[in-house]
């Protein structure tokens, strides 16, 4: 099947990790796929930010940025138009991205079905973190691009309910969490738990607020028993000078250690290294990429006990999930972790063997991906 990938992602970072897995294993089932990459995603290195796209949020007026991202559709258009003579694809993947509809467009023209991935109801997100000025706009042309595509994939059962209620039948609609390629994430060692005398808590993510790791350090430091718990964070953010800061404050700085950017090849010997792996908030909607990665390398996961989550994880079974409503729950779940190796085995292996149980792979998506677009193919050549 001939499958052209049409995306608007100006960097290299966790969308970046989705979009290069699922064209990767989409070519490795035998498909030809073609992206058609603005010019900036070819250009950007690893965890950085297009200059263009940073210079225009930063000198114009809310307003006028979002008119710009509009505008941007039409060389996008034009480009995938090209792309699409040339690749004559059976079918167009986009990954949906606000004020974007160059798929949308291009599939109409050529007569193919649109698949459309979904990972976050951006009108909705960027209105709540106050990024949105014409939040009518953005709204009316996210609920068309959902409508208008012929199956719409989002990343988890809360999130299609967003698509749902936009007026999406629920029939064109298959969920499609995020994945993994365990073969990255070689488990644990099989031994016998034994008690450590310090244990590393670990977390992987672009750091933010509401994370709320600044309570994992608070409690770092009020922590007077054993084991020792110290804190790995693998990635970067606006949150970790405050982090630092704060380690500082308490005494621990030599207990909170924060690895920077590392490329994807590093971070599966870094999660190696985690006793306890930490996801201490979530957005209600998200698939966490940093959730299949704890699984895939066998690793005891801390994790909110929410919906989304629910989707992936089994409280005692794969994971401790904690109500994210009371104070100090997350410690607590800590804790009984930190005192409890065989515990944190046997969540472990649990995890792991979920993973590769329910085919949360990304080759496993690439094929139910496959699988719905033949299905698309098969439908309008039946019309």
């Amino acid at each position: 099947m001939r499958i052209l990938y049409s995306h608007r992602i100006q960097s290299r970072d966790g969308q970046a990790v989705h979009l290069e897995a699922m064209v990767a294993a989409l070519r490795a089932a035998g498909h030809e796929v073609e992206t058609a990459d603005p010019p900036a995603y070819r250009e950007a290195s690893f965890g950085g930010e297009s200059r263009l796209v940073a210079t225009v949020r930063r000198v114009l007026p809310g307003w006028a940025a979002e008119l710009a991202e509009i505008a941007y559709n039409i060389p996008a258009t034009l480009r995938l138009a090209r792309a699409a003579r040339r690749v004559r694809p059976d079918v167009i993947y986009e990954r949906y991205n606000l004020h974007y509809f160059a798929g949308t467009v291009v599939a109409r023209l050529r007569g193919v079905p649109l698949l459309l991935e979904v990972n976050a109801p951006l009108a909705e997100e960027r209105a709540r973190f106050g990024a949105l000025r014409l939040r009518r706009l953005a709204r009316f042309a996210e609920n068309l691009v959902w409508r208008r595509a012929d199956r719409v994939l989002p990343v988890t059962e809360v999130l299609a309910g967003h698509v749902i209620a936009a007026g999406v039948p629920r029939e064109r609609i298959a969920v499609i969490p995020n994945g993994i390629h365990p073969e990255d994430f070689p488990p644990p060692p099989e031994a016998a738990p034994e008690a450590k005398e310090e244990l590393s808590l670990g977390f992987v993510g672009f750091v933010r607020d509401w994370h709320g790791l600044d309570a994992v350090v608070r409690a770092i430091a009020a922590w007077q028993g054993r084991p020792r718990l110290s804190l790995m964070v693998v990635g970067d953010g606006p949150a970790r000078p405050g982090l630092e800061r704060l380690a500082a404050e308490l005494g621990v700085a030599e207990r909170v250690r924060f690895t920077g950017l590392a490329g994807r090849d590093a971070v599966p010997g870094l999660v190696a290294g985690f006793d306890i792996a930490l996801q201490p908030a979530s957005v209600a909607y998200a698939s966490p990429l940093k959730v299949f990665e704890y699984m895939a390398a066998g690793k005891a996961i801390v994790a909110p006990d929410q919906p989304n989550l629910r989707e992936v994880l089994a409280h005692d079974r794969t994971a401790l999930l904690f109500d994210p409503a009371v104070p100090g729950a997350v410690w607590d779940a800590v804790l009984r972790l930190a005192a409890d190796a065989a515990l944190r085995a046997r969540l472990g292996a649990a995890a792991r063997a979920e993973i590769e149980a329910r085919d949360m792979t990304w080759d496993g998506n690439a094929r139910r991906v496959a699988t719905l677009a033949a299905a698309e193919v098969a439908r309008r050549a039946g019309r």
